[in-house]
């Protein structure tokens, strides 16, 4: 179910926070449309945080630390990722207020980004939305391979660590089943959303201020 806006009146940090709360997510049709959708699926992807999986190959990749793996340090370089050309994504919804709003949303401390550099160069991430012991995964992106797959694996190494009981995926794609995501009802999410609405998770349970290695994050993804 989507609403479109009917006027482009102002979305605040504030609002943006109480329409999560409440099961719904803004997206925009393309990034030349400055008007926003207020989204509400009838099938929610979510990621059991306790039914991570984590193919073996990939775990010997995340264990070699090929990349650098490091939190907040680029949020503006991660939305520009996401807003680029992807496999089976030609275009983007990310346009000038969805951008706008997400970076106030980084301001404040409810959005965090997950960076994945090889050389000192961004190779992918992801970012998404942190509130009470819920995470809203908005959007990922990869230039090498595995990229944006490590990232997502110390994304749910931080989670658990945390205390987290929710990771929403919004959608679910092929992509994310290799990862255990799933389909809920929107009742079921609702009843999932107010459990992790209650209480506290701290995002910044395992270090921000140095790279946690991938033997750490295998660690805590898999506990």
């Amino acid at each position: 179910m989507a609403s479109r806006e009917t006027a482009f009146v102002e979305i605040t940090p504030e609002v943006l926070l109480k329409a999560y709360a409440c099961g719904i997510f803004p997206m925009a049709e393309s990034a030349d449309d400055p008007a926003l959708y207020w989204i509400e699926p009838e099938h929610r992807g979510i990621i059991p945080l306790d039914g991570f999986h984590i193919s073996s190959r990939l775990a010997r990749t995340v264990r070699s630390d090929c990349f650098d793996i490091r939190i907040n340090q680029d949020f503006e370089g991660v939305l520009d990722g996401c807003a680029e050309p992807q496999p089976g994504r030609s275009r983007t919804w990310i346009n000038e207020r969805i951008r706008v709003l997400y970076r106030k949303l980084y301001d404040i401390g409810h959005c965090h980004s997950v960076e994945a550099y090889e050389n000192g160069t961004l190779v992918g991430g992801l970012y998404g939305v942190s509130l009470g012991r819920a995470f809203f995964g908005e959007s990922m992106f990869h230039r090498t391979r595995d990229a944006s797959k490590v990232a997502l694996v110390h994304l749910v190494a931080r989670l658990r660590a945390g205390g987290y009981r929710l990771l929403d995926t919004q959608f679910v794609t092929d992509h994310l089943r290799n990862f255990g995501a799933l389909e809920v009802p929107r009742r079921q999410y609702h009843k999932l959303l107010e459990g992790a609405l209650i209480g506290e998770a701290d995002f910044a349970t395992l270090p921000l201020d140095r790279p946690v290695t991938g033997v750490e994050a295998l660690q805590h993804a898999n506990s």
